[in-house]
């Protein structure tokens, strides 16, 4: 008996399936490995992996297939995606050489990495299915990696982001089944029929469907678990939430409105979603004021990121969707530069997501001040940077597009913005009050991602790459 798959179809998959044999490995060599370097064989393990999956993802790009049969789409859109989502992981997974009990290491990476698989799945999904499969792979591992640490505020963010996550995703498959009993099918591409418009289940199923989307995204009004998980995660495990999660959910988004909704229904169906995008800028904005750690000031940031990606996507143009990638791009550096700058002057209480250990950080050590003031600077949208750039970019597409309110609420959320990063930037280069924190000396891995996520965003604004080979397919 022979498959009905060629070879072309396990190639299409073939950078998830090198993710999932690296956690493989991952595990196999803890095994073997001394207690001594255990941790940095299973971060390099998992880098190789990672570095070898992102150049078979990268060979892929502009040759699209559709493989098995219509669930999964190879090519130029869920190649981009997928590079983010490894530059995720890898960024994520250096975190560990400076940080978490050693014994727990390999498998919290193993876990990582079949988790990004489940994000790179949903890059190129193209049917209801392989999209809930794909989510489900992502959410399953993020459950468990927010509960490995020994806090009681890590269970907790572990069973909040268990609970909210699965209403989340019932939402989402509920509007699934209402969508395949609209079309008879679960592929994307037969979406687009407008016959379907008159039928009410489609209206009914892409509600709900949109609406987990908006959870997963953590867009107001469901955005108030963001803080509370991000703070109670490990440090490595909210880096990698931040990115990878918005990065996968942004795909299915982006593939859902260009290639699965009539154009005559696209302008009503949508107009919710812009809505709520706008009011996140401002939500997430605000937020950020009063927060005095780290990860739940980068975790009101997110949410009013996503809103600006949103507004580059707002209009269905082509030319939007490139902005959106090259801000998403910029992003996922932005905040993995700024967790590893905590990873490095952390110890085994996570210091680093303290905003008063940034207290005369600079006098410390100048150069890590220097790239937190960067990335946090691109964060806020000032020159050089990518994050200043990005918004320009995303500014004239909306405004072409006719959303020019959306534009103009981005503006306001980013002069909001600016207070809340400038305290953290002010306290590095302010005199440090009483006895200085004794920070971690020197953290090879962490210190050089932070530099080197620092020296992109400001390279991206010189080198403005947006690939245009990304329109998404659903066929």
């Amino acid at each position: 008996m022979t498959l009905p798959f060629t070879s072309a179809d396990w190639w299409a998959v073939a950078p998830v399936s090198v993710v999932a044999v690296a956690a493989l490995l991952v595990l196999v060599a803890d095994i073997f490995s001394g207690r001594r370097e255990q941790r940095y064989l299973s971060v390099f393990i998992a880098l190789g992996g990672l570095i070898v999956a992102g150049v078979v993802a990268g060979r892929q790009f502009g040759h699209n297939y559709n493989a098995f049969f219509g669930g999964f789409l190879a090519g130029g859109f869920a190649t981009v995606f997928q590079e983010i989502v490894l530059i995720a992981a890898a960024g994520s997974v250096i975190l560990y050489a400076a940080m978490g009990p050693v014994a727990r290491v390999a498998g919290s990476i193993a876990i990582m990495l079949w988790s990004a698989c489940g994000a790179m799945l949903m890059a190129g999904a193209a049917n209801l299915i392989m999209i809930f499969l794909g989510l489900e792979l992502l959410s399953l591992g993020l459950y468990a990696l927010c509960a490995t640490d020994d806090r009681t505020s890590s269970r907790e963010s572990a069973l909040k982001y268990l609970i909210l996550s699965s209403t989340a995703t019932a939402f989402l498959l509920f509007g699934a089944a209402l969508l395949f009993g609209a079309t008879g099918s679960v592929q994307l591409a037969d979406l687009a029929n407008p016959s379907q418009v008159s039928n009410p289940l489609f209206w009914s199923g892409a509600g709900m469907f949109l609406i987990g989307l908006v959870f997963k995204l953590s867009l107001v009004p469901f955005h108030t678990w963001t803080p509370d998980v991000f703070e109670g995660a490990p440090l490595p495990v909210t880096a990698f939430m931040s990115v990878a999660t918005k990065a996968a959910t942004i795909a299915v988004f982006a593939r859902f409105i260009y290639a699965a909704v009539p154009a005559s229904v696209q302008e009503r169906l949508l107009l919710p979603v812009w809505i709520v995008a706008g009011i996140s800028m401002i939500a997430g904005n605000v937020g950020m004021l009063a927060q005095r750690n780290l990860k739940r000031l980068l975790g009101y940031s997110g949410i009013a990121q996503v809103g600006y990606i949103l507004v580059a996507l707002a209009g269905g143009t082509p030319l939007g969707l490139r902005y959106a990638l090259y801000y998403l791009t910029a992003y996922a550096l932005m905040n993995l530069g700024a967790f590893a700058v905590a990873a490095a002057i952390s110890r085994d209480a996570e210091e680093g997501a303290h905003l008063h250990t940034y207290q005369g950080l600079a006098r410390q050590h100048p150069w890590l001040a220097a790239a937190m003031t960067i990335l946090l600077l691109a964060l806020a949208g000032l020159p050089p940077t990518a994050g200043f750039l990005g918004k320009i970019l995303i500014l004239a597409s909306s405004v072409s597009a006719g959303f020019v309110w959306l534009a103009a609420l981005l503006i306001v959320g980013t002069a909001i913005s600016l207070y809340a990063y400038a305290q953290v930037i002010r306290a590095m280069y302010a005199a440090a009050k009483g006895q200085p924190s004794q920070a971690r000396p020197f953290v090879p891995l962490a210190c050089v991602s932070a530099g080197i996520c620092a020296a992109a965003v400001v390279v991206m604004t010189f080198y403005p790459l947006t690939p245009s080979n990304v329109l998404p397919l659903a066929h």
